[in-house]
């Protein structure tokens, strides 16, 4: 087998034991039929060297990888979803299938599934993935890598040959199985059952394997569960302010998707604005909006509470309610950031950055189904050195409206970062890269119809384009 000299095994979740997860086998799909394949991500880990028969090995049939976890681990957890407790919850249709440290960083990363067969947390589900679901997640998380935000990769896509039956969708439909490449999967809710247990002795382990293995440089102190709800929220809060800033809902904010590391992942009834709306919801059965887009900081704090729940079970109320209360102002500094990241500008001050964030929340309210959200960061991003291109635009006329002339001039007092950044290719164009449920199912289409899947690798190349031409990553 083809190892690069980049591929580093560490298999640290296995050694927590029987009480964090359970052995699974994967299911023996009839077809194996590769339909995507990141080789960036692949570089990263230093898998990129496979042929395709072994990648179909490893991410169809999953045989363990050298010196990794001998098998799967279908990981333990509960959670609250929609505000009810979950007892019954666990991987049901996923498992932990490697973990390996990243090239030139040595950051920990979990090779995980979705589609890959039914668990002892299965329940009534089959286990499985739709083909649609797995198209689905590919382009959420490129875009959302796109835009700067902490984000799982998809990594491998392999359609597996059987007709599934589902509610929301024409049926019978195809099935995959997904593969993701993620930071961490320590879900708030891998707390939550050790505490509903009253597992104390667990909760501890649970900390101490969160904080050593994803935040070493606080290992040293002595509060522990304190120092882990400190990185937990200043985290959750970077995410969620990117969120904010890419226009992004979520759709399922249950404390069973969201992890320690504050990284995004598991989408299902993703969206993205079509225009600023804080009552847009993703998810079709949100019928309160209790996780609309404008809803979001406060699923995530809730969320954040009940971390500290359990962790008060081991430590000292006073700490955690500290590190509770730093959250507004960990994601207010966290959101001008980010919006000053998708505009393209150097901060000048606090109160001025702030000034021109509110200004463009404002312009974008203003602007409506005739601005969009992604237009607007891709016609000023740079700031005034975007002025002329944006004002020889198809929303110039916009632009021209006293609703936007607060903005303009507060926009006019900011440096472009990196200016260089604007001679890409991609700002010749008229329109930016958008991912609304509208394209989606245009790019589904015919795939379902003809089984042609050009659309989407030429949607993923102009994503992968923004995302180099933007370069907001951290």
């Amino acid at each position: 087998m083809p190892l690069s000299a980049t591929y580093r095994p560490d298999p640290v979740f296995m050694r927590l034991g029987a009480e964090f997860a359970d052995p699974v086998a994967p299911a023996p799909f009839p077809q194996t039929r590769l339909r995507f394949r990141n080789d960036r991500a692949a570089a990263s880990v230093g898998l990129e060297d496979l042929a395709e028969a072994e990648w179909l090995a490893h991410f169809a049939r999953f045989a363990p990888l050298p010196d990794n976890q001998p098998g799967p681990l279908a990981m333990r957890y509960h959670g609250h979803q929609f505000r009810s407790y979950n007892p019954d919850l666990g991987d049901g249709r996923g498992f932990l299938f490697a973990q390996l440290r990243e090239a030139g960083s040595g950051r920990l990363l979990d090779l995980a599934t979705k589609g890959s067969g039914q668990t002892p947390w299965s329940r009534a589900g089959d286990g499985r993935l739709t083909l649609k679901g797995g198209v689905r997640e590919i382009l959420a998380a490129a875009m959302l890598e796109a835009l700067g935000v902490p984000t799982s990769r998809a990594f491998s896509l392999v359609e597996t040959g059987e007709a599934l039956v589902r509610g929301d969708e024409p049926s019978p439909t195809r099935s995959a199985v997904l593969t993701r490449l993620s930071h961490s999967h320590i879900r708030f809710g891998t707390f939550q059952r050790q505490a509903f247990l009253e597992r104390r002795d667990n909760i501890t382990v649970l900390v101490d394997h969160a904080v050593e293995t994803y935040f070493p440089q606080v290992a040293d102190q002595p509060d522990r569960p304190k120092v882990l709800l400190e990185q937990a929220v200043a985290a959750s809060a970077h995410l969620l302010a990117r969120w904010m800033a890419a226009g992004f809902v979520h759709g399922v904010l249950n404390t069973d998707n969201m992890v320690v590391t504050g990284e995004s992942f598991d989408y299902g009834p993703w969206r993205f604005l079509p225009r600023n709306d804080p009552d847009f919801t993703a998810a079709y059965f949100d019928h309160s909006g209790l996780y609309s887009f404008g809803r979001q900081p406060e699923a995530v704090f809730w969320n954040l509470q009940q971390l500290a729940g359990c962790l008060a079970l081991v430590t000292d109320d006073a700490g955690l309610i500290a590190a509770l209360n730093s959250f507004s102002g960990l994601y207010r500094d966290a959101l001008r950031a980010a919006m000053l990241d998708r505009l393209g500008l150097t901060s000048r001050s606090a109160d001025d950055d702030i000034d021109l964030v509110q200004a463009a929340f404002t312009a974008l309210a203003a602007g409506g189904e005739s601005l969009r959200w992604e237009p607007f960061f891709f016609d000023w991003f740079g700031g005034e050195a975007s002025q002329a291109r944006a004002l020889a635009g198809p929303r110039a006329d916009l632009y021209g409206q006293e609703a936007f002339l607060d903005f303009r001039r507060r926009l006019s007092a900011f440096e472009p970062k990196r200016p260089e950044r604007l001679e890409s290719p991609v700002f010749n164009g008229l329109e930016p890269e958008e991912l609304l449920i509208d394209e989606v199912e245009a790019l589904w289409a015919p795939i379902a119809q003809a089984d042609d899947w050009a659309p989407l690798e030429g949607k993923l190349a102009r994503i992968e384009a923004a995302r180099v031409a933007y370069a907001l990553g951290d």
